[in-house]
């Protein structure tokens, strides 16, 4: 469960990175549609609501990315090593190509798995996204 929540995690940073964010823009175009009065103190301000979503969702993915890469940044240069380029890269890896040809020397597969069940442990902690196991489970 908790591998779950720091792959998943990975994989929203490596779409923050790789998709821009489609901004919104304001109509400007009149609209001839029957409108029914709604209550008359309440104002709408169409041009400051996109401009505040657009702030807004590209400064959330800017710190989300930043907080996962300063908790990758703290881990063992090994670890890091791994996550970088399995999980933090644009393209996608499979695990034997970054265990026998990223590694200087080359890591076995239980070793890899040692290393990456590390460094999952240790980012969902970071990110206090581990999932705890409770007695019924």
């Amino acid at each position: 469960m908790t591998q779950a929540a720091v792959e998943q995690a990975l994989e929203e940073y490596r779409l923050y990175n790789t998709i821009t964010l489609d901004e919104r823009e304001a109509s400007i175009t009149a609209g001839y549609n029957e409108r029914f009065h709604g209550p008359t103190n309440t104002t709408s301000d169409q041009t400051a609501n996109i401009a505040i979503h657009n702030v807004d969702k590209a400064a959330a993915r800017w710190a989300y990315c930043e907080r996962l890469e300063r908790a990758v940044r703290r881990l063992h240069p090994k670890e890091r090593l791994l996550i970088e380029e399995r999980y933090m890269k644009e393209d996608y890896v499979y695990d034997w190509v970054v265990y026998q040809q990223r590694f200087n020397p080359p890591i076995s597969a239980g070793t890899y798995s040692k290393i990456r069940w590390k460094a999952f442990y240790k980012l969902a902690l970071t990110l206090d996204i581990a999932v705890e196991k409770t007695s019924n489970d």
